[in-house]
């Protein structure tokens, strides 16, 4: 469409409308043409990066394409998890089973319904499915005993996926895992029990060079006591790397201290 066209076409809507204010209309046919004469960029879909990393309209329905039916997105994250400059996805998603609404043992309707995780690679103009295993959490409404249930954060930090628990007062426990051979090996895991401050013990594992290290305080559980920490060290048998899409439950993957 050529500028007289435009020209044409809005002197004709003028006239149809009888415009009482003609500075009006004649700036508005101004900015009009300003607009139009600029050229369109297509949008390709693709992650735009803008301080908070924000992604366009088709880039977030290519995402929720990932998502298998009868599940929810319940959470996402973004970050480089294959060292090649882009900015990748994990999803968590959350099953959506109305069988797993119980009550819990107050009366209350809960949503027991487990979640899962989808890892999603930067590919030219769109994502590919890096990863998938729908159900290796628990629901966040789970009983938490005397306390409650520990939280699941997701981070991604030097190309380095963070499954995080905080059980708050009672300290935390953290999975580091890292993409190598189409999967995410499981490299790393930190343990902290606490009661509030005080740390009673900490446990850190490293899977690749197979060392762990125990700090427990010499007082035990005694949280009257000044917490004194001493530290053992371990060398842990050689064994395969876990596999993050062969996780059945997370919360059956813990180490003794």
């Amino acid at each position: 469409m050529n500028k007289t066209t435009v020209v044409g076409l809005l002197l004709a809507v003028f006239m149809l409308v009888g415009c009482c204010d003609k500075t009006w209309c004649i700036g508005f046919a101004a900015d009009f043409l300003v607009v139009t004469s600029q050229p369109m960029k297509k949008n390709s879909g693709s992650m735009i990066i803008d301080k908070g990393s924000h992604i366009s309209v088709t880039g977030q329905q290519q995402i929720m394409g990932f998502i298998p039916k009868g599940y929810k997105l319940f959470d996402k994250v973004y970050g480089d998890l294959n060292k090649d400059g882009l900015m990748d996805c994990v999803l968590i998603i959350k099953a959506t089973r109305k069988d797993s609404f119980v009550n819990d043992r107050d009366g209350h309707k809960v949503d027991r319904n487990r979640r899962g995780i989808i890892i999603l690679f930067t590919h030219g103009n769109g994502y590919k499915l890096a990863l998938k295993n729908e159900s290796c959490f628990s629901s966040e409404n789970e009983d938490g005993g005397c306390y409650d249930p520990p939280e699941l954060n997701v981070s991604i930090k030097d190309s380095k996926l963070y499954l995080h628990y905080n059980y708050g007062r009672y300290g935390f426990w953290e999975y580091c895992f890292r993409y190598h051979s189409s999967d995410f090996m499981l490299i790393g895991y930190e343990k902290s029990r606490n009661y509030g401050a005080k740390v009673f013990a900490r446990l850190s594992i490293n899977f690749l060079t197979g060392i762990k290290f125990v700090d427990k305080n010499i007082h035990g559980d005694d949280y009257e006591k000044e917490t004194e920490l001493k530290r053992a060290i371990y060398k842990l048998p050689r064994k395969p790397l876990m596999r993050l899409s062969k996780i059945r439950d997370l919360d059956e993957v813990s180490f003794a201290e």
